[in-house]
C-alpha cells in the first residue's frame, strides 16, 4: 500500500530541494529521492568544487578548500531537508505509475534529477586517462599536460585553471569560436587573451580518435593532427539525466539524448507533447507531472533551476509570480571572468531586431587601473529608444556587472535612466554607467 503526500520530488540538487524547501514551508507535504549526496551536480561535482579550484593558488590548496567547503555545504541542504514537512529518501525514485514513486503517491511529481556528462562517440573514450569534470576534480595529482575537448563554459574554465596551476593546455573545439552563448565578440576577445598567456587552442577542428594518450584530430583544411597529453578531459557538453526514472511504466519514451520538453510558462509536462507515445498508456490528465532544472535541458544553470523550482511549486499553489525567465544571467569564470544577460548582437542581428551597441573598457576605469586588472570589454545593447535589451562582458567581476544589467533588464530601465543612478566611484561598476552614457 503506497503512502500518501502532497509532492513528490525526484532529485536533492538546486532545483528539488529548493521546491522542497518551498513547498514545505508553505505547508505541503513533501517526500524528495536522492540516491547520491544531496546537492546534485553543482554543489558536489560542479559550481562550487570548480569555484574553489578557481580562487586557489595552487593545485594542492584547491584540492584542500574543496574537501573542506564541499561538506559544508552538503551539511547546509541536509538541514533545510529536515525540515519537518520533508521527509528525504535516500534511494534513487522510479515511478510506478503516472501517481506513484517508489511506495510513495501525490497529486503532484517533479522531475529534478540533473544532467551528466555528454560523451563524444569516438573510439578510445574508455582510455583511462579520458575524465569529465568529475573525474578531472577527483584527480590526486596534477597533470603536465592537459587535452581539453570542447571550448564551452566547463572547458575554458578548467582551461584557466589548471593553466595557472602550471599544467600545460591545449583546447579543442569544433566551432568556429569558444562560449557560443557569449558574444562573438567577447568571447573572442577572451580567447585571445587565454592565447596570449600560454593556453594552445584549436579552433574548427573535430576530433577523430584517441588513442595511448594522444588525440587525433581533423583541422579546418582537412589534415590530421595530433596533440599528447597525460590526461584528456571530455568537456562536450551535458544531457538530461532520466536513466532509471521508468518512465517506460507511463507508457512513454525518450528520443536518444532528448530534454524533457516542458511548457514555457509553468514547466509543466502535458501529457499531449511529453516524450513520444509507445502504447496507449499516455499520463492521465489528472496528474500533475513537471521537470525542472537541467533535466528539461533548457537553463542548464543552479540559479536557473531555482527559480523554476519557485515557478512549479507556485503553479501547484495556484500562486503566480513575476518571474521573467527570458532574464538569466550566466558568468563563466575564467581568468578574467566573462558574463552575459539578453541576447548577443549576432542573434540581434539574426532575429531583424533594432538596437544601439554601447561599449566600455576596463582600461579606462580607475578602479580597474588600481587594481592592475585593465584587461576588459562590456557591450551594452538597448533598443533605438533605449530600452536596455542585453549586456555581455569579460573582465574582473564581470558577472557582478552583469548582475546589475540583469536586476535593471527586469524593471524596464532604460539607457538614460542608468546614466541618471549614482555609481559609487571608485568601482568597477561605473564601466557599464560609462557605457550607458
Amino acid at each position: 500500500m503506497s503512502k500518501e503526500t502532497d509532492l513528490i520530488i525526484i532529485g536533492a540538487g538546486p532545483g528539488g530541494y529548493r521546491a522542497a524547501e518551498y513547498a514545505a514551508k508553505q505547508g505541503l507535504k513533501v517526500v524528495i529521492f536522492e540516491g547520491t549526496d544531496v546537492g546534485g551536480t553543482c554543489l558536489n561535482v560542479g559550481c562550487i568544487p570548480t569555484k574553489t579550484y578557481v580562487h586557489s593558488a595552487t593545485f594542492a590548496e584547491a584540492r584542500e578548500r574543496m574537501a573542506q567547503v564541499v561538506p559544508q555545504l552538503r551539511q547546509g541542504v541536509e538541514g533545510i531537508l529536515s525540515h519537518p514537512n520533508i521527509t528525504l529518501v535516500r534511494e534513487k525514485g522510479a515511478f510506478v505509475d503516472a501517481c506513484t514513486v517508489n511506495d510513495y503517491t501525490a497529486p503532484h511529481i517533479i522531475i529534478a534529477t540533473g544532467s551528466e556528462t555528454k560523451w563524444l562517440p569516438i573510439p578510445g573514450t574508455d582510455d583511462p586517462r579520458v575524465v569529465d569534470s568529475t573525474g578531472l576534480l577527483n584527480l590526486d595529482t596534477l597533470p603536465k599536460r592537459l587535452v581539453i575537448i570542447g571550448a564551452g563554459v566547463i572547458g575554458m574554465e578548467f582551461a584557466s585553471v589548471f593553466h595557472r596551476f602550471g599544467s600545460e593546455v591545449t583546447v579543442i573545439e569544433y566551432l568556429k569560436e569558444c562560449l557560443p552563448a557569449l558574444d562573438s565578440d567577447i568571447a573572442k576577445r577572451l580567447r585571445k587573451q587565454m592565447e596570449k598567456e600560454g593556453i594552445t587552442f584549436h579552433m574548427q577542428c573535430g576530433v577523430k580518435q584517441i588513442a595511448d594518450g594522444e588525440v587525433f584530430f581533423e583541422d579546418k583544411k582537412g589534415n590530421t593532427q595530433s596533440v599528447e597529453a597525460d590526461i584528456i578531459l571530455m568537456a562536450t557538453g551535458r544531457k538530461p539525466r532520466t536513466a532509471g526514472l521508468n518512465l517506460e511504466v507511463l507508457g512513454i519514451t525518450l528520443a536518444p539524448n532528448a530534454p524533457l520538453p516542458a511548457d514555457p510558462t509553468t514547466f509543466l509536462i502535458p501529457h499531449s507533447s511529453f516524450l513520444v507515445p509507445r502504447s496507449s498508456l499516455l499520463v492521465p490528465r489528472s496528474s500533475n507531472l513537471y521537470s525542472l532544472g537541467d533535466v528539461n535541458g533548457r537553463q542548464m544553470l543552479a540559479h536557473a533551476a531555482e527559480m523554476q523550482a519557485v515557478r512549479v511549486v507556485n503553479h501547484i499553489l495556484g500562486k503566480t509570480d513575476a518571474i521573467d525567465f527570458n532574464i538569466m544571467p550566466a558568468a563563466i569564470f575564467t581568468t578574467p571572468e566573462a558574463a552575459s544577460v539578453g541576447p548577443t548582437e549576432d542573434q540581434l542581428k539574426e532575429q531583424c531586431v533594432a538596437y544601439v551597441c554601447k561599449k566600455s573598457f576596463w582600461r579606462a576605469n580607475g578602479k580597474a587601473l588600481a587594481m592592475g586588472e585593465t584587461e576588459g570589454l562590456l557591450k551594452l545593447f538597448a533598443s533605438p529608444e533605449g530600452l536596455i535589451l542585453g549586456c555581455h562582458a569579460y573582465g574582473a567581476h564581470a558577472a557582478d556587472i552583469i548582475q546589475e544589467v540583469s536586476v535593471l533588464m527586469c524593471k524596464h530601465t532604460t539607457l538614460q535612466e542608468l546614466a541618471d543612478m549614482v555609481h559609487i566611484h571608485p568601482t568597477l561598476s561605473e564601466i557599464l554607467k560609462s557605457a550607458a552614457e
